[in-house]
């Protein structure tokens, strides 16, 4: 199984960095796991022309046989026990390979939701961009963990 994670910036914060690598790690158990960074686009820019940037470097990063999720304010809500259903389907009917994209701050271009398969948020609080990151692989550990009855703490 392969999850690939596509996101729009690069990772500034040290604890951030290691956190990640933390998941990564312990993921490695259950799948193979990769990041993709795009640029980011200036804040100078229109919101629709940054969407449109970003979302085109997002589209040349995404196989077209992967299953795309998208996290997106606009998209539903699941618990973890959820979570860990609908992504082990996802590796099921995506080849073994799902890529989830974190957009920009900016959302995301009609193309890259067109794209997608589904489309997840968190909650309807809101995190940072790199933050989510962390939590997105956290919650994939966790989805691995509950898939397989393994004890994880709550």
């Amino acid at each position: 199984m392969r999850l690939r994670i596509v996101c729009v910036g690069k990772i500034r914060e040290k604890w951030l960095s290691e956190g990640i690598a933390e998941y990564r790690k312990r993921l490695s158990r259950y799948c193979e796991t990769e990041i993709v960074e795009v640029p980011d686009s200036p804040d100078s820019l229109p919101d629709k022309q940054i969407a449109g940037r970003e979302g085109a470097a997002i589209l040349s990063r995404v196989k077209s046989s992967s299953v795309v999720w998208l996290m997106d304010l606009s998209g539903e809500t699941m618990d973890s026990a959820g979570f860990s259903r609908e992504l082990m389907k996802g590796f099921e009917n995506g080849g073994s390979e799902i890529t989830i994209v974190i957009g920009g701050s900016n959302g995301f271009s009609d193309e890259v939701i067109d794209r997608a398969d589904r489309r997840i948020r968190f909650s309807d609080m809101t995190f940072t961009h790199p933050m989510s990151r962390l939590i997105l692989l956290e919650q994939c550990f966790r989805a691995f963990k509950i898939a397989r009855g393994e004890t994880y703490h709550k």
